[in-house]
Order: structure tokens, then C-alpha cells, then sequence
């Protein structure tokens, strides 16, 4: 299957992706704060930079699009008809990058929790990422 815009185009959508402050991550962000949570954003010096560290609780967040880090089973980790060589090593790099920096993490002692962007409308899943974080089991 072709493209329906021309290669300038598609390259100006992809560069406009954003990294941070994404509508997922503002809304567990806005949870959070309501709840009483306080957190820095996106800390260089910890492996992976996560979106969210609270520090008070030596916990981190990632919220991840499922999409880019290929939340199995959801209906939003496609892959395009274009180019799926590229597309399956892109996203395979981008798990195993996933991978390895939760393990780094964990080994400093963090507690990790992953929200993926198909779940952060559900209240459900926002109280049970506050109980991923505030459990003193790790």
C-alpha cells in the first residue's frame, strides 16, 4: 500500500511526535497531582529518563504509547504496510531498549510501573498505578 501524503509531508507529521507532555501523560500527571502525588519530570540522570519520578516513594512511571513500545494485544500496536522490514526492527529495538532500562532501574533500587496509552482513561487503572507505587514491596 502507498502513502497517502507525499514524503515531505509525512516526514513533517513523524518529526511532530512528541516526546513529552503527551495528552496520556498529562492525564495520569493530573491524577496524580489531584491525589496529592508530587513528581519531577523526566530526570536525565536515571536510566530511560522517565516521564514521571516520585522521589519520596523511589518510584518512576513511563507512560508509554502503545504504538512505539508495542503494548501486546491492544488494536493501537499496528504496524504500517509501508516499509515493515524497517518498522519491525524499529519497534523490536525499541522494546528491547524498554527492557534493559527498567532492569537498570530496578537495579538502583527503583520501583518501575509502566501505564500504557490505552489504559490512562480508565480510573481503574490510575488507582492501581498508585498502589504499583505507594507498595512498600516493590
Amino acid at each position: 500500500m502507498t502513502d497517502i501524503v507525499d514524503t515531505r509531508t509525512r516526514s513533517r507529521m513523524m518529526s511532530a511526535i512528541k516526546g513529552r507532555d503527551t495528552a496520556p501523560e498529562m492525564v495520569v500527571k493530573r491524577f496524580l497531582h489531584r491525589f496529592g502525588f508530587r513528581f519531577r519530570l523526566h530526570k536525565k540522570q536515571l536510566p530511560g529518563r522517565p516521564d514521571l519520578v516520585l522521589p519520596r516513594w523511589h518510584a518512576v512511571i513511563f507512560v508509554h504509547g502503545c504504538f512505539w513500545h508495542r503494548h501486546q494485544g491492544c488494536k493501537f500496536a499496528t504496524t504500517p504496510a509501508t516499509r515493515p522490514d524497517f518498522w519491525q526492527r524499529k519497534f523490536a529495538a525499541n522494546v528491547q531498549r524498554d527492557e534493559r532500562q527498567v532492569r537498570e532501574l530496578k537495579a538502583l533500587g527503583w520501583k518501575v510501573a509502566v501505564i500504557w496509552e490505552c489504559e490512562v482513561g480508565s480510573e481503574d487503572r490510575l488507582r492501581r498505578l498508585v498502589e504499583e507505587i505507594t507498595n512498600e514491596e516493590g
